[in-house]
């Protein structure tokens, strides 16, 4: 019994020793002090492998953790306290600011500014991180700062299921994420690339009016939620892997339901990343689940490369048919005067990152526009009235008819403004910076509060309202392509980031997004299930923007004869 013990206070006293030495020399990189707090770590380790036996013993060991607490946040709160950090509120011990983000991150934060203003210095857990939440603040982080906010936080489940980060969306800075980018842009997501695939789009776009008819014509309710994350799930799908997701069971689908299990597992809570005396420790036992879902995942993909590789030996090379984005992928991993050289877990990670990010967002936000419209039928039916004269009754409206509807285009910007895919932008620096006159240390965890941006009454004329007429001004149609300002150029409107980490699939996005919302709109009156004739706005946790309730109507087919499909 009082060897480990006594380890536990050799290794505290060395702590307390280290830290004091770095304290005391007024300056120090955050290296340097990850280097000496490691006795700490240590010291935790010993006791927790202490077997106690009695009251006593429980006592001293609780005695050594609370002073080794109490001593590190007086040195480091004197640390901190040399630099010039901005407001921050009051933390607690150990967990930091986590009990004042709450469930739904976003508003609490919206809130937590409101308080504090626009630039907050927070932990959660031992992670420091600012948040930002105006539009001056943003455009000095993305365009002063962008090279020290180009990597995103390293999270242990993420990491793991990216095969070490192997992928773009989380891959670091550098060459390897270069090339990503520029092959995602050029090549997967590229004009050439979109145009060859519109076909399939139209199709997917023409099962899902199909569908609806059908209710209509049943008079049976609809749940738009889950018939937009079908289409937009077999968008993906057969873009990706020229694959239908269907509600049997195929390959398409279970790769998508395991990217949805591993999205779930990949951004839960993990106190490994927040907490540093937690960072080897596997407290919640997620490593088991993780390589579960991994393994199943690594098997289907294998499967499906090893298809895709025989289907191009036996077509040849000059085959007619259209190249999905993993003929593309393999093709580039083949090619040996590559600029670098694709890995099979890139190819993975890529495919993950495509099912991940390209059925979520553009299906949740084509939701929150329905909503949005039922609750403002005057804003329907100014939109449809714009879609009769420009498309006509006697056909349904393609991808190609959006740019020649301006008032659609204003109802998906006022869509993103206040229902953003993404309610925060998060990275991390990889430097010491200066925002807003205030001192951001290195390895401080960056959040911009993309949904309070788009509600911010400062930037806003009422903020709070649905009204896309404040999208028509002269201000906001500068230009030829009418979603130049969602880009990220114009920091109060950052749906999808801005700058070299933007989202890669905004231009497809841009396409899905409005068209299927038109042909919603033109195709079919809806009518409320239940007693009010309101949709309930409320949000829910999430990643993404996700909604409370259920979005459940009743379709009504509105042209007569219904255009051929």
């Amino acid at each position: 019994m009082r060897n480990p013990i006594a380890s536990a206070f050799r290794n505290t006293s060395h702590y307390i020793s280290s830290v004091t030495a770095y304290e005391s020399e007024g300056e120090g990189s955050t290296a340097e002090l990850k280097q000496i707090l490691l006795p700490l770590m240590a010291a935790f380790t010993s006791l927790f492998t202490i077997k106690l036996a009695g009251t006593i013993n429980y006592i001293i060991v609780f005695l050594i953790w609370l002073i080794t607490i109490i001593f590190l946040r007086a040195i480091l709160s004197k640390k901190r306290g040399k630099a010039h950090l901005p407001p921050s509120p009051r933390a607690l011990p150990i967990i930091g600011h986590m009990h004042l983000i709450g469930p739904i991150p976003h508003q609490a934060l919206t809130k937590l500014s409101n308080c504090y203003g626009p630039l907050i210095y927070f932990y959660i857990g031992s992670k420091p991180c600012v948040l930002v939440s105006s539009q001056e603040l943003a455009k000095e982080v993305f365009k002063n700062h962008e090279t020290t906010f180009l990597n995103r936080p390293k999270m242990a489940n993420l990491d793991y299921l990216t095969y070490g980060t192997a992928d773009m969306a989380m891959a670091p800075y550098g060459p390897l994420w270069k090339f990503m980018k520029k092959l995602c842009m050029s090549e997967l997501l590229g004009t050439r690339t979109l145009d060859q695939l519109l076909p399939v789009r139209r199709e997917e776009m023409k099962r899902f009016v199909k569908t609806i008819q059908e209710k209509a014509e049943a008079g049976e309710a609809v749940d738009i939620g889950v018939e937009l994350m079908r289409l937009t799930n077999n968008i993906i799908s057969r873009m990706l892997l020229s694959k239908r997701c269907s509600d049997k069971e195929d390959e398409a689908n279970e790769v998508q339901t395991l990217v949805k299990e591993m999205n779930n597992l990949g951004t839960k809570f993990n106190l490994s990343d927040l907490l540093w005396f937690c960072k080897n420790l596997d407290l919640q036992g997620f490593r088991k689940r993780l390589k579960d879902v991994r393994d199943r995942y690594d098997i289907l993909m294998e499967k499906i490369i090893l298809e895709h590789k025989e289907a191009r030996n036996k077509n040849g090379a000059g085959g007619d048919r259209i190249k999905d984005v993993l003929d593309i992928l393999i093709d580039i991993s083949e090619d040996e005067n590559a600029e670098m050289k694709l890995t099979r877990e890139n190819i993975k990670a890529f495919v993950m990152n495509f099912f991940g990010a390209g059925t979520d967002t553009s299906s949740i936000t084509i939701g929150w526009g329905v909503s949005e419209l039922i609750n403002h039928p005057s804003v329907m039916e100014k939109a449809r009235k714009e879609i009769d004269t420009v498309v006509g009754r006697n056909r349904i409206l393609e991808e190609s008819d959006v740019e020649y509807l301006p008032y659609l285009q204003a109802i998906v910007k006022e869509t993103l403004r206040l229902h953003p895919g993404g309610p925060l932008v998060v990275r991390e620096s990889t430097e010491d910076c200066i925002i807003g006159s205030y001192e951001i240390p290195e390895g401080t965890r960056l959040f911009v509060n993309v949904w309070a941006l788009g509600r911010d009454p400062k930037q806003w004329e009422s903020p709070l309202e649905f009204v896309p007429e404040r999208f028509l001004s002269e201000e906001w149609r500068q230009g030829k392509n009418q979603f130049l300002d969602v880009r990220g150029q114009h920091f109060s409107l950052l749906p999808f980031g801005s700058g070299r980490r933007s989202c890669p699939g905004a231009s497809l996005a841009l396409q899905v997004v409005p068209t299927v919302l038109g042909i919603i709109i033109q195709c079919f009156d809806w009518k409320v299930d239940g007693e009010n004739d309101t949709i309930n706005m409320e949000e829910k946790a999430g990643m993404t923007l996700l909604r409370a309730h259920p979005l459940v109507c009743y379709p009504v087919a509105r042209l007569s004869p219904f255009p051929s499909i």
